[in-house]
């Protein structure tokens, strides 16, 4: 299995399997003279265990990061930042009944085709809890981001048809709700729906939105690293998510030119009366909000009797057992965020030698 590393100067390479004995990251690129200590990962960490409402799955993890190396005295030291968080609630035997039975909507069947193996336990490198890694190194890459002025809402927009339809509308005051949806009236009604889901042993699906604050003009490259490029596949390398729009997104399909430009103005700085391009232009920051969505499929495992096929190609169907997200979005939320704080940094870090007067700078 080739490709477990995503960036090019800031570079986490995420390993582990769903039911081994732990999962983790190295990170690649974080400079020396940081103050990083666990507690500032696990803080992330904690935003995506399981276990933390009903609407998540019961597994109790712990999700404890150790930092192995990189560290001195709470300082990063230049060298390769490991992080291990160890599994300690398996329970494989959930999965022996389906061993041999491609589950619908799952990488069973893909991961049996392509390696002619696979951990049917959980999905082993296909499982959500791969993301440990991504989140690990994305809660550094943000401390990074913060020390040079730049900070990332990510939070629930919508699940089902229950949505946050306008960015006017979203009170980050009224995020602590187990959604992670920052409109309270929203946050119940979509509650209330995913009970009723669950009641008929279903799972749902949502949005996420993530909006970008005080990120630099001239972030991104004008060919085939672009910024939206770059944040569209880190997003549809998350396994939940089945789409990405940035800005207006496939509301520009019906809009016309005279509505969709951000038209520009100079009052001792430049102005854009508006961000239907979601701060990106021509692949590049603008220096406005960088606003995307991404779109994430309702959890596959569910409680209701599906017809799929064996190892042997014999019809079957299964119900499938265990502990599992009647919906992943509100746990997905701290992933995006973190894949997109690890693409921003990773094309800061090249932005600085776009120019000889930034090299002067350092040099």
């Amino acid at each position: 299995m080739t490709n477990n590393s995503y960036g090019n100067n800031y570079t986490i390479t995420t390993w582990g399997e769903s039911h081994g004995k732990a999962l983790g990251v190295v990170i690649d690129g974080c400079p020396a003279g940081l103050k990083l200590t666990e507690e500032d990962i696990q803080v992330f960490l904690d935003r995506r265990r399981p276990g933390r409402s009903k609407f998540a799955t019961p597994r109790a993890e712990e999700d404890k990061a150790e930092i192995l190396s990189g560290t001195l005295d709470g300082t990063t030291t230049g060298c390769p930042i490991s992080v291990i968080v160890r599994n300690a609630n398996q329970r494989s035997q959930d999965y022996s009944n389906i061993a041999s039975v491609f589950r619908p909507g799952h990488a069973d069947y893909t991961y049996e085709e392509k390696f002619g193996i696979r951990d049917y336990r959980g999905g082993g490198r296909s499982s959500g809890r791969e993301t440990i890694g991504r989140v690990a190194g994305g809660a550094v890459a943000s401390k990074i981001l913060a020390e040079l002025g730049v900070t990332i809402d990510c939070y629930t927009k919508s699940i089902g048809k229950y949505a946050i339809t306008d960015l006017s509308d979203v009170h980050m005051d009224e995020i602590d709700n187990p959604l992670v949806m920052p409109n309270d009236m929203v946050a119940f009604q979509a509650m209330d729906y995913i009970e009723k889901c669950m009641k008929n042993n279903d799972s749902v699906g949502g949005t996420i939105e993530c909006v970008i604050h005080n990120a630099p003009v001239g972030v991104g490259e004008p060919v085939f690293n672009k910024l939206d490029a770059l944040l569209a596949k880190a997003m549809l390398s998350i396994g939940a998510v089945k789409g990405f729009e940035m800005g207006d997104g496939f509301l520009v399909a019906r809009a016309n030119g005279s509505d969709n430009n951000d038209e520009m103005s100079y009052d001792r700085d430049i102005v854009f009366h508006s961000n239907h391009a979601g701060g990106v232009l021509g692949g590049i920051s603008t220096g406005q909000d960088i606003v995307f969505r991404v779109a994430i499929k309702p959890t596959p495992s569910i409680g209701r009797a599906q017809h799929t096929i064996d190892v042997n190609n014999d019809e079957v169907d299964i119900n499938i057992t265990g502990r599992h997200d009647p919906v992943i979005v509100p746990r997905a939320v701290v992933v995006v965020e973190s894949m997109a704080a690890i693409t921003l940094l990773d094309l800061m870090m090249d932005n600085m030698t776009s120019r000889m007067e930034y090299l002067k700078k350092v040099y």
